[in-house]
């Protein structure tokens, strides 16, 4: 396969644009995505032109509260960087959007962008099309969501050459809304030579729980808010939480750390246990389990909902714990604090399961074999 790669884009040469959300390297949507493997297309001989709405000065107060001029200021930056796309999308062989292209309004900017390219990839992470049902009181801007339209996404769904989708659920979902009827499930993925376990003593006094997410998905931390309170009423732990944003939780140890790239596998290398709450509801089922994946590369057995992708990953008492209840996170969550051997046979079968399932080298080539489907196409 990797010749005849190799061939067809010694042939082909094409230059592909990147129409996404975020700048390069900051969000793990992206970043534990696609992103990890840009390097590997340029190899390749592709050229790559990233174009991203939010700028890094928009990144910094998106998910903050307040900053409203801002966060204005920094959309319509946003808009005009899409409007100079429009103009340029003629230069490029291939298109290839994540999540939207724009987040706001009408579906026309996805119209004129699918109108205008030769062939478009879209990948959709979460579904979108379930959007709308997600709890206001999560998103710092819910004001906003106001003007987010499912009908973009819907129509990239529809019309693109092929959607890379987040879960197999929503995978199938948009096979079955593609008009050419090309959509495939691709998992996120980990550089497993970056993220590696450490030696950690099984006489540890003060085991540590983790969780890292954004503060778009702290509603789902704090699901647990009354599980740790009891928790910590039985044994001694200490709450791990890397984010974007402050955290506070009485009765419970907690550290609280400001996510960054620079540190981001020291802080993760110091959790025991790993955590993954999410709720019960349609917008889950496109969730790709990212944080899990995350755990698991660094030997961390996982505490997670079972729902969705998750049991796909997790596997209840060899890798982790898979639970639905209250009791069910007591339970399991107290069993780990109690038995290090446990915690690390976990984690063992965690680490090998990434390394065969989940590692960037494992999941390359099937992204290569959409570039070279739609290119090839394209070059007919």
């Amino acid at each position: 396969m990797g010749c005849c790669w190799n061939k067809s884009l010694a042939m082909l040469k094409k230059k592909i644009l990147i129409i996404c959300p975020f700048p390069e390297g900051v969000a793990a949507g992206q970043r534990l995505k696609y992103e990890q493997y840009l390097d590997d297309w340029r190899d390749e001989g592709l050229e790559i032109t990233i174009s991203s709405f939010m700028d890094p000065a928009m990144w910094e107060v998106v998910y903050k509260k307040k900053h409203i001029f801002a966060k204005i200021s920094g959309t319509l930056r946003g808009y005009t960087r899409r409007v100079r796309d429009i103009f340029q999308i003629h230069k490029f062989d291939l298109v290839y959007v994540h999540m939207w292209v724009t987040p706001f309004g009408t579906s026309i900017p996805e119209r004129l962008v699918r109108y205008l390219s030769q062939s478009l990839i879209f990948d959709v992470e979460d579904s979108v099309l379930a959007e709308q049902q997600v709890n206001k009181s999560s998103n710092p801007n819910p004001f906003s969501q106001f003007f987010k339209n499912p009908n973009k996404a819907k129509f990239l769904i529809q019309e693109s050459n092929f959607v890379i989708a987040s879960s197999p659920f929503l995978a199938k979902q948009c096979k079955e809304m593609n008009r050419y009827k090309k959509s495939k499930y691709i998992s996120s993925s980990v550089n497993t030579e970056r993220f590696i376990p450490v030696i950690k003593a099984l006489d540890l006094k003060v085991v540590t729980i983790g969780w890292t997410g954004t503060f778009s998905s702290k509603a789902y931390l704090d699901q647990l808010s009354s599980i740790f309170q009891q928790l910590a009423l039985k044994v001694d732990f200490t709450l791990r939480v890397i984010g974007n944003f402050d955290y506070d939780l009485p009765g419970v140890n907690l550290e609280v750390i400001q996510w960054s790239l620079e540190n981001e596998v020291r802080d993760m290398q110091g959790i025991d246990i790993g955590v993954y709450p999410l709720p019960m509801d349609e917008w889950v089922m496109g969730k790709s389990g990212l944080k899990a994946i995350q755990y698991m590369a660094f030997g961390i057995p996982v505490v997670a909902s079972d729902i969705g992708t998750t049991p796909l990953i997790i596997a209840n008492n060899v890798n982790g714990f898979l639970v639905k209840t209250d009791n069910d996170w007591l339970a399991s969550l107290e069993k780990l604090v109690l038995n290090p051997k446990l915690r690390q046979d976990l984690g063992q079968t965690a680490r090998t399961n990434a390394l065969e399932r989940y590692s960037t080298k494992v999941i390359s080539p099937q992204y290569k074999i959409v570039l070279q489907e739609v290119l090839g196409d394209n070059n007919d």
